[in-house]
């Protein structure tokens, strides 16, 4: 089982930027994909972004495509999220998951709900953006 440790939360004015970091123990880099979701207050999870660790391929939901980026260091174990351009409508605890299939990460991202089993996660690092 992965042990995961997010930072890089905070509190932004609209448009500003921040950057999520996501550092895994026990997880094998290399098979199934890392990835983001996040939950705001009275709302469904909702997929953000992923990656699979063995290669290139990433995936992101629509209402972040343009101003997100993910990415990842595999010598340090570390998977990023590159926030730019923030809204309001960001605000949300944001968790990193680990070690889930990348077809159901793809189809989380692309708006399917979230299973119950869905991978690792860490315990999640709240972003706030003001108008």
């Amino acid at each position: 089982q992965a042990q995961l440790v997010e930072s890089g939360g905070g509190s932004v004015q609209a448009g500003g930027s921040l950057r999520l970091s996501c550092a895994a123990s026990g997880h094998t880099f290399g098979s199934n994909c890392m990835g983001w979701f996040r939950q705001a207050p009275g709302k469904e999870r909702e997929g953000v972004a992923a990656i699979y660790t063995g290669g290139f391929s990433t995936y992101y939901a629509d209402s972040v495509k343009g101003r997100f980026t993910i990415s990842q260091d595999n010598a340090k174990n570390t998977v990023y999220l590159q926030m730019n351009s923030l809204k309001p409508e960001d605000t949300a605890m944001y968790y990193c998951a680990a070690d889930v299939p990348c077809a159901l990460f793809r189809a989380v991202v692309a708006g399917s709900n979230l299973p119950v089993e869905f991978g690792d996660w860490g315990q999640g690092t709240q972003v706030t953006v003001s108008s």
